[in-house]
C-alpha cells in the first residue's frame, strides 16, 4: 500500500467532528482535531521541517526554497475537521477494485448506479468507501493526504526546485468559524490553494456570499376554547414567514449560480417558534436584497400581529471570486498544471465556500482544487484512491510551473 493511502485511512480513523455550539466559544470546537493536529505536526517535523501549532488548533510549517530565482510564496491549505452533520471517524473503510454495479455498504445500504450514475466512469480505479455507518472523512482529509503526499516527495528531491511553501491545517472550517482568526501574515504565502475539492479536476474559484438568520416568533397562548382574535400561535405565523418566501428559492430548487433560502430548522410551540435559515448567492447585490427580504417580512408580519418576530442575521462568507477576478494568473496555473497531467480542468462556482472564501478577503488570494472525493457528508462517501494521487500531483505541478515562470 502506498504511503499516501496509509496516510488517509491513518487521518481518517481520528474523530474530528466539528461542533457548531461549541464554535463561538473554543478554537477548535473539539478536542479530536487538536489530536489529529498533534499528529501532523510530528509527520511535518519527521519530514525535517519545523512546525507549530497555535492557540487556535491551526498548524503552520514552511519549506525552505531551493531556487536562486526570486518567486512568489505558494501556500497549501486542507483542514481538519469533519462535517458536524454525522459520527466523523472510521476504522474499518472499505476498499474495493470497482469493476461496476452497485457498491454494497452493509445490509440495509448501498451506493447505486441508478442513483450515482457517475460510478459508470470509476470502472477500473480502487475506491474507499464507507460501511453505511459513518461519513467518510475524505472532506477534508484526502486534502491534507494529498498535501503531505505532496510536501515528502518535495524534502525527498532536492532537484526539485521550488520557492518558499507553506502549509496550513485548519480546524472548523464546516462550522465556518475556523478562519477567522486565521493569521494571513504569519503563513506567508503571497497566494494560496485550498486542496478542498470534490470530483477530478474540479477548480473553483467563485464561493457564495453566505449568512445566517435566526428568526424568533413570540404567540400568545390562550384557552383554545376562547381563543378567537386573542391567540396568536407562533408556529402558524412561523410558517407564514416561510411561505413569503416563496417554493422556488430553495436548494432542492437551484443549482448553477442561482442562489436560495433554506429552512435548516423549525422547533416551537404555541408561545415561542425558532427558525434558522442559511442565505446563499454568488451576486452580492443580490445576496443584500435577499438579506433585506428576510427584514421586509419580519416587519410585514409585525405590523400584521404586533412586533412578535425577532430577526438577528449574521454574514458568514462572502464569494472569493470578487477577489480572486483581480488574480486570475492563480487560477490558470492550477488550469495548466492540471491540463498537463492531462486532467481536464472543471471550473465551476462553489455552491457552497471553503476557507479560501474567507481568506480571499483576508488578503490571501485562494482558490480551491480536488480532492478526487465524492458524496461529502454522508455514509455514501467514497473516493478514488488514483483521483487522490492525482490532486497530489496537481500540488507538485503548479510548484513546477510558478517555478518556470520566472
Amino acid at each position: 500500500m502506498d504511503n499516501l493511502t496509509k496516510r488517509f485511512l491513518k487521518y481518517i480513523s481520528f474523530d474530528t467532528k466539528s461542533d457548531p455550539e461549541k464554535g463561538e466559544q473554543q478554537k477548535p470546537s473539539t478536542e479530536g482535531q487538536l489530536v489529529l493536529a498533534k499528529e501532523l505536526k510530528n509527520e511535518l517535523e519527521d519530514f525535517g521541517l519545523k512546525a507549530e501549532i497555535n492557540a487556535e488548533g491551526f498548524v503552520f510549517a514552511k519549506i525552505p526554497a531551493n531556487s536562486d530565482k526570486n518567486l512568489p510564496i505558494i501556500g497549501f491549505i486542507s483542514h481538519m475537521d469533519t462535517s458536524p452533520e454525522m459520527y466523523g471517524k472510521i476504522d474499518n473503510p472499505q476498499i474495493i477494485n470497482y469493476q461496476g454495479g452497485d457498491i454494497k455498504l452493509n445490509e440495509e445500504k448501498s451506493i447505486k448506479v441508478d442513483e450515482f450514475p457517475y460510478l459508470n466512469k470509476l470502472i477500473g480505479t480502487t475506491l474507499i468507501t464507507t460501511r453505511g455507518e459513518s461519513l467518510l472523512g475524505a472532506d477534508d482529509k484526502a486534502g491534507i493526504s494529498a498535501i503531505m503526499n505532496a510536501v515528502e516527495y518535495i524534502v525527498n528531491n532536492p532537484d526539485f526546485k521550488h520557492g518558499e511553501i507553506c502549509i496550513a491545517f485548519t480546524p472548523d472550517e464546516e462550522i465556518g468559524t475556523g478562519c477567522d482568526t486565521f493569521d494571513v501574515k504569519k503563513f506567508g504565502a503571497d497566494f494560496a490553494y485550498t486542496i478542498d475539492g470534490g470530483i477530478l479536476g474540479e477548480l473553483e474559484y467563485e464561493s457564495f456570499n453566505a449568512a445566517d438568520a435566526k428568526i424568533t416568533i413570540h404567540g400568545k397562548s390562550i384557552h383554545p376554547g376562547s381563543a378567537k382574535n386573542i391567540m396568536i400561535n407562533s408556529i402558524t405565523v412561523a410558517n407564514e414567514f416561510d411561505r413569503l418566501l416563496g417554493s422556488v428559492r430553495r436548494p432542492e430548487h437551484t443549482e448553477g449560480y442561482e442562489g436560495f433560502f433554506h429552512l435548516l430548522s423549525i422547533n416551537g410551540d404555541i408561545e415561542t417558534t425558532k427558525m434558522e435559515y442559511i442565505i446563499r448567492d454568488h451576486d452580492r447585490d443580490t445576496f443584500e436584497k435577499m438579506k433585506e427580504e428576510i427584514q421586509n417580512n419580519a416587519e410585514y408580519l409585525n405590523t400584521k400581529y404586533g412586533n412578535i418576530v425577532e430577526v438577528k442575521i449574521s454574514d458568514s462568507y462572502y464569494n472569493m471570486g470578487d477577489v480572486i477576478k483581480d488574480h486570475m494568473d492563480i487560477v490558470n496555473y492550477a488550469k495548466q498544471a492540471m491540463e498537463n497531467l492531462d486532467i481536464k480542468p472543471l471550473i465551476s462556482p462553489i455552491r457552497g465556500g471553503t476557507d479560501g472564501s474567507k481568506l480571499s478577503f483576508m488578503g490571501l488570494p485562494c482558490p480551491n482544487i480536488f480532492t478526487g472525493g465524492m458524496n461529502f457528508h454522508g455514509v455514501y462517501e467514497l473516493i478514488p484512491i488514483e483521483h487522490m494521487k492525482k490532486s497530489s500531483k496537481v500540488v507538485l505541478e503548479i510548484i513546477k510551473l510558478v517555478e518556470e515562470s520566472k
